[in-house]
């Protein structure tokens, strides 16, 4: 897969940030060799984060967000600063610029939030030039200039370094499978799916496994019966779209593993033990409760859209409760969670894992139980212990 097809998820991501005019806008343009941002003398210029995907030496494929100035003023102001707070709360690395070599209180609680968050960071003074003295600076400090470009290389050196502190390699498939075992994946195509092409989560599936040596057979689920039979053995796992759960595990026979996409992305994302707890209180649910059906990308909405007809309808279905659902897409995300009694999210494919934790973390931190849709119906067709197993886990976690 080329450079332009590696989703935004799978890259790291750099926030820089700072007070108004920081030189944040000026070293970001620098940083990546390109007028990425608006630069201005009039303080508060960059209103909203602004986000690029490129590559990014020595790092690889990155997002770099500049933000705007955490000293903003007024309502607005306010909100640019709430904004630029929940980008720190997603970034994998964090620049601090500033224009000056003693830091402000201001600046010291950024620190503060990059270490109380376990961020790694690099502080960049940003004016070097400007400088008649340079204090000595300990090792994830450094001068840098916009104008002069000083530095520049350099301080992309050290944000290489944080990034690596910051990558975790996560298994999606790989640890639960051995070189030559032959995997079936189930991929309905119909109304919803994709014209031409596959979802994210099937191409990654299948990109691991072939990394690992193994083969695989694709098939829809009208197929799954003739597929089995065509096969020499039983498959050492069968991985289906969590819509298909069902019919698949209708035909599959119990001797065989069984999970889905939905599952394996949120044990890759996420915190898989914590949703798999979630899925509890949909035996709890009383009428009138809220319920909050989250997913991380946007799309356009078929008639049978699974996180708004099909879920709602099963979800109503499971618990015979008159319900009220509230839905989301994309960064669009209640910071507040308190009025909610559920929140069902996707599978987070199009998120990084860090914002995917985020929003796990929100969810706690508001009591309100989180489920991903591949454990929801797992948990409503009573086949959650079975899609559990392949990954070493159970519903009695």
């Amino acid at each position: 897969m080329g450079l332009s097809g590696i989703p935004a998820s799978e890259r790291v991501h750099i926030g820089l940030f700072g007070m108004r005019n920081a030189g944040k806008s000026s070293l970001v343009n620098a940083v990546t060799g390109q007028e990425m941002s608006v630069v201005s003398d009039v303080p508060g210029t960059t209103t909203d984060p602004v986000r690029k995907t490129m590559e990014l030496l020595p790092i690889g494929p990155v997002v770099i967000t500049d933000t705007p100035g955490l000293d903003d003023t007024g309502e607005l102001g306010a909100k640019r600063v709430s904004k630029a707070r929940e980008i720190l709360a997603t970034v994998d690395v964090a620049v601090l610029v500033t224009a000056s070599p003693v830091l402000t209180p201001s600046e010291e609680e950024l620190v503060s939030l990059f270490k109380s968050g376990s961020v790694p960071y690099v502080i960049a003074h940003s004016k070097a030039d400007l400088l008649s003295e340079r204090p000595s600076l300990p090792a994830n400090e450094i001068y840098v200039s916009s104008v002069t470009g000083e530095n520049i290389y350099e301080l992309k050196e050290l944000i290489g370094k944080a990034a690596e502190v910051a990558q975790t390699e996560r298994p999606l498939v790989s640890d639960l499978v051995s070189p030559g075992d032959v995997i079936v994946l189930v991929i309905p195509v119909d109304e919803s799916a994709p014209k031409g092409r596959l979802i994210l989560p099937q191409q990654q599936v299948m990109r691991d496994l072939l990394d690992c040596g193994c083969a695989f057979v694709g098939c829809q689920p009208s197929e799954l019966a003739a597929t089995l039979s065509a096969l020499s053995s039983e498959p050492a796992l069968v991985i289906t779209d969590s819509q298909a759960f069902r019919e698949v595990s209708s035909i599959l026979p119990e001797s065989v593993p069984l999970t889905s996409f939905s599952i394996l992305m949120a044990r890759y994302k996420g915190d898989l033990e914590s949703l798999v707890h979630g899925a509890e209180k949909l035996d709890g649910l009383k009428d009138g409760d809220r319920i909050l059906i989250s997913e991380g990308c946007t799309h356009h909405r078929q008639c049978k859209d699974i996180g708004t007809v099909k879920l709602p309808g099963l979800i109503r279905k499971y618990t015979g409760r008159e319900l009220d659902f509230s839905f989301t897409s994309g960064r669009d995300f209640p910071s507040d969670l308190s009025g909610y009694e559920l929140v069902v999210h996707c599978g987070g494919c199009m998120l990084s894992e860090k914002e995917m934790l985020h929003r796990q973390r929100g969810a706690g931190g508001a009591c309100v139980p989180m489920v991903n849709y591949g454990v929801a119906i797992a948990k409503m067709i009573g086949i959650l212990d079975r899609s559990l197993k392949p990954l070493g886990y159970s519903s009695s976690l």
